[in-house]
């Protein structure tokens, strides 16, 4: 059974947790609080009770920003990605947002092919966004008309 529900301080040892399997460079524990308490949309995915994902998406001025997601690196490939992510643009769309936006760093074909299969466009490049093995990789940064994606459903 799988369940998507609001993120709370107390999911943070699971939320970072799966954040340790899922990336070489984890967000900390002091940003996912402050994401918290900035009042962002957080979220957890559970399986069978248990956390094995979450998101992390900003809504202001008719855009969002889908600022982090995650599966547990054990449960990566079973369509949870994806589910999180349509979750994140549904909430993104009631909260007023026209528009999502995202990075993803070019090294990661899988999640850029998960986006990509979504509708996500690339408007863009960051050049050394993020932290690397040696030095910095840029991040592409896709978008998703989601008033185009939504009116065609």
């Amino acid at each position: 059974m799988i369940s998507i529900r609001p993120m709370f301080a107390d999911d943070l040892d699971a939320v970072l947790a799966n954040e340790f399997t899922g990336y070489d460079f984890p967000w900390t524990r002091g940003v996912f609080k402050d994401c918290l308490k900035a009042g962002n949309q957080c979220w957890v995915l559970e399986q069978n009770g248990e956390v094995v994902g979450h998101a992390i998406v900003t809504v202001g001025a008719g855009e969002a920003h889908l600022l982090n997601v995650c599966i547990r690196a054990s449960e990566q490939g079973r369509g949870l990605g994806r589910t999180l992510v349509m979750y994140a643009m549904e909430k993104a769309r009631e909260a007023g947002a026209d528009a999502l936006f995202l990075e993803v760093r070019p090294s990661n074909h899988v999640a850029a092919r998960l986006y990509e299969s979504i509708g996500f466009i690339e408007v863009g490049v960051r050049k050394d966004y993020y932290p690397a093995q040696f030095g910095h990789e840029d991040a592409r940064v896709l978008v998703l008309d989601l008033e185009a994606f939504f009116d065609r459903r």
